[in-house]
């Protein structure tokens, strides 16, 4: 298994570029890897941070998905997806497989077969929690069927971060709600998410203050500041 996990870490594939190049040119790949396992989660247990995951989850696959006749697979221990909320995000149900398992072993497994199978987009998988183990398993399967695998480690227990477990993944992330800016007329402006890359292969953790995913799932920077990033302390630096 060590020896195989090797191989796959060198083997590094194709990446899926953001499109932006303050985020990009972080990013050791300059994009995801799409023969790669990345990790996501929400920056605390609120609802809203949850919402933010999903759809930052969400629009990632809607443009792996992007050709016509693509699928993503989504597993799942408990189906409460706001379909509508993902499809503002560019993905439709008809380009969503969705599959279900009684607990994490399961979801795990499905989600394992869906790498391997080498047909799908991408593959999503919601769990509570993955050892090294689980993790080293989906990033061999994603890297012998060419597919990304975006896990969700969606639950906490005692407000712990999910990412405070080792990993196998190319990528961690973080993601959370921030306040929007506001309009100089009545109306929702488009919402804020900070976006933080806690681990990542070859590269350096950083965090960006992003609109959230359009309804093609491309993220943008904020009209107001365009080069502008969250300096680890919380104050706002300004970008290389």
């Amino acid at each position: 298994m060590r020896a195989e996990l090797s191989r796959a870490q060198v083997a590094r594939g194709p990446a899926l570029a953001f499109g932006l190049a303050q985020l990009d040119y972080r990013l050791a790949d300059h994009g995801l890897d799409a023969t790669g396992l990345h990790e996501i989660v929400g920056a605390s247990a609120s609802l809203n941070d949850d919402a933010a995951a999903t759809l930052f989850a969400a629009g990632i696959a809607a443009r792996f998905a992007a050709k016509p006749g693509r699928s993503i697979l989504w597993a799942l221990s408990k189906f409460d997806l706001y379909a509508p909320g993902v499809e503002q995000v560019g993905l439709g149900p008809d380009r969503i497989l969705y599959a279900q398992g009684s607990k994490d072993a399961q979801v795990l497994a499905m989600a394992e077969d869906g790498l391997r199978n080498g047909s799908l987009a991408c593959v999503i998988a919601e769990v509570r929690a993955a050892d090294m183990t689980a993790t080293r398993r989906l990033q061999l399967a994603a890297s012998d069927g060419k597919t990304p695998m975006l896990l969700y480690r969606r639950h906490r227990t005692r407000d712990r971060c999910p990412l405070s477990t080792l990993s196998a993944a190319m990528t961690r992330w973080r993601i959370g709600c921030v306040e929007s800016e506001r309009l100089p007329h009545p109306g929702v402006g488009r919402p804020r998410w900070s976006v933080e890359l806690v681990r990542q292969r070859a590269g350096n953790p950083f965090t960006l203050e992003l609109e959230a995913c359009d309804e093609q799932g491309r993220l943008a920077l904020p009209a107001a500041a365009p080069d502008r990033a969250i300096a680890r302390g919380g104050a706002i630096a300004q970008a290389a």
